[in-house]
């Protein structure tokens, strides 16, 4: 009787040390990348036209809706004819949406630079849409998802985080959409106002790396 309560000690005590540690775990996932109010860095990536692209290309731009997306996630394709929607409405305002492959085309072909450059043609892009070569910039911003959002505002010539997320409520329906968190978010910072919703869980296809 003894050793059965020993040996069922040992075991608690097991399930709460590995508890513990995918607690810890989960906070350093959540904690990767920029978190609402830090400022953001500038880029320059390679576009679909062969352009290299800055945020401070932008001069007259009081912000951006960057936006990690990819070629060949169902999400991301589901999602790309809000994000031109979203580049329409919102960049003749001051926030142009800025597109990112974060994607190694070794870890998945369809989202190459000339698969990026088929698509962007095919959808008819009017945003840039940006290769992630070397996947430099998306661990920065700490993105997971494609799609996934950050909203950044220009104040004082720094970029600040002001939306970590999704685009919506409703990947799958387009007309069927409760919460269109992107759009508050835009329309609040126009409006001189806070963001009232900073952050939303980004649903989508996991990026593509290489593991080390």
């Amino acid at each position: 009787m003894k050793k059965t309560g020993i040996i069922l000690g040992i075991i608690l005590f097991t399930i709460f040390l590995i508890q513990a540690n995918a607690k810890k775990m989960e906070n350093t996932i959540v904690h990767k990348g920029y978190k609402v109010g830090d400022t953001a860095t500038d880029f320059k990536l390679k576009s679909v036209d062969n352009k290299m692209v800055s945020l401070s290309d932008y001069k007259d731009a009081k912000g951006y809706i960057v936006i990690f997306t990819c070629n060949h996630c169902p999400y991301a394709k589901a999602y790309e004819n809000r994000i031109i929607g979203l580049n329409h409405k919102y960049a003749p305002k001051g926030y142009p949406v800025i597109a990112i492959n974060p994607n190694d085309p070794k870890m998945e072909p369809q989202d190459s630079f000339e698969g990026m450059k088929q698509r962007a043609k095919e959808k008819g892009f009017t945003f840039p849409y940006l290769f992630d070569e070397g996947q430099t910039v998306y661990p920065q911003y700490g993105a997971t998802r494609t799609p996934h959002v950050f909203i950044l505002q220009k104040v004082n010539g720094k970029n600040i985080v002001r939306y970590i997320g999704a685009i919506d409520d409703n990947y799958s329906d387009a007309n069927d959409v409760s919460h269109k968190y992107v759009e508050a978010a835009v329309d609040a910072l126009l409006a001189n106002k806070p963001v009232v919703e900073t952050m939303t869980v980004a649903i989508g296809c996991s990026i593509k790396a290489q593991k080390e």
